[in-house]
């Protein structure tokens, strides 16, 4: 009753590592700690498939709207973006939306836009963090108990030898195994993922502004006020 972390067979069955006893060693907070690596894995999966270039900034996308902000379809444009929702997309819709108030209001809101989009990729990537903090501290919780456990059990015996206290300790050590094998590819995901973010957000902003050069142009001319002939133009 007392040791519910100890597998009924050894670890190690001459000199070979037995999976089904390594599991059953872990118990309930080895199953839990699997768990998250299940989480983990499924976590990575989908933030390759969505924080890349491809979905970030779609490339067919990108030239529809280069054709029409380029013709000065500020309208066809928009409603490409909410067609096509993407971070690009959030971008340019935010800084059209703003397009009647002059390009310093297009490019304070394309700014807020971008800053939004980053802070919510940057969330998103967050859960592959706290895995990586929150398993070794399973592990370790595990470890803890199941050491107090076998401690309980050999002070019942007289006289205890050193070789009787190794394969509960061994079966106790285990949980500490399981949380560094999901923790250390989990922050190396986090890492991998905080620098991708980084790369493609600046890729993408900048990306957005080269697109919105056509909108800056027509709407600084529109600020110009055609003098007669011989004389310099004034703002409006």
């Amino acid at each position: 009753m007392l040791n519910l972390l100890a597998a009924d067979t050894p670890i190690f069955n001459e000199g070979q590592l037995d999976l089904q006893a390594l599991l059953q060693a872990g118990g309930p907070i080895g199953y839990l700690i699997i768990a998250l690596s299940v989480a983990m894995v499924a976590l990575i999966i989908e933030h390759l498939l969505s924080i890349r270039p491809g979905s970030l900034m779609p490339r067919v996308l990108v030239e529809e709207l280069h054709q029409k902000l380029s013709a000065g379809q500020l309208a066809e444009a928009h409603a490409a973006c909410n067609q096509q929702p993407s971070y690009i997309a959030y971008v340019i819709a935010a800084g059209l939306k703003e397009s009647p108030f002059g390009y310093a209001a297009v490019e304070k809101s394309m700014e807020d836009a971008s800053s939004e989009q980053a802070a919510r990729l940057s969330r998103k990537i967050e859960y592959l963090s706290l895995i990586g903090a929150l398993a070794p501290m399973l592990g370790l919780m595990g470890t803890v108990w199941g050491m107090i456990q076998a401690f309980a059990e050999f002070s019942e015996k007289a006289n205890p030898l050193p070789a009787d206290f190794a394969p509960a300790i061994s079966e106790a050590l285990v949980t500490t195994l399981f949380g560094l094998c999901v923790a250390v590819p989990a922050l190396a995901a986090y890492a991998m993922f905080r620098n991708r973010i980084d790369e493609f957000v600046a890729e993408t902003t900048l990306t957005a502004e080269q697109l919105m050069m056509p909108v800056k142009r027509s709407l600084g001319e529109k600020r110009i006020v055609r003098p007669p002939s011989g004389k310099q133009g004034t703002e409006a």
